[in-house]
């Protein structure tokens, strides 16, 4: 059974710092690549980043570049996100959705989310002003 697991949302105050996870297990994590989405009340879901698990490649969406900042650990099939520098309008819920590393460098521009096979259940993370 493949899964996704969010951890690490939170309450936090603007300016500061919170650390996601994505705990992945049922597929061969080494050929997929992590991408992150949020997606707020009555908006779209946002594409963040996204971490290849094949060849490292990363990719940040212009709101949170050099904020965010995108991890892999392919030895306990974790990719992290440490969140930096967070803004009320960072308030959403988070997910982590994988998708089969189907060519070189797929996160140098973060793949869109139809690109995805599989997505986790979210994480909600509020940023008070």
């Amino acid at each position: 059974e493949v899964q996704l697991v969010e951890s690490g949302g939170g309450l936090v105050q603007a300016g500061g710092s919170l650390r996601l996870s994505c705990a992945a297990s049922g597929f061969t994590f080494d050929d997929y690549a992590i991408g992150w989405f949020r997606q707020a009340p009555g908006k779209e879901r946002e594409r963040l980043s996204c971490i290849s698990s094949t060849d490292g490649s990363t990719g940040y969406a212009d709101s949170v570049k050099g904020r965010f900042t995108i991890s892999s650990d392919n030895a306990k099939n974790t990719v992290t996100l440490q969140m930096n520098g967070l803004k009320p309008e960072d308030t959403a819920v988070y997910y982590c959705a994988a998708g089969w590393a189907q060519y070189p460098s797929i996160c140098r521009v973060v793949p869109q989310k139809g690109q995805y096979d599989y997505w986790g259940q979210g994480t909600q993370v509020t940023v008070s002003s």
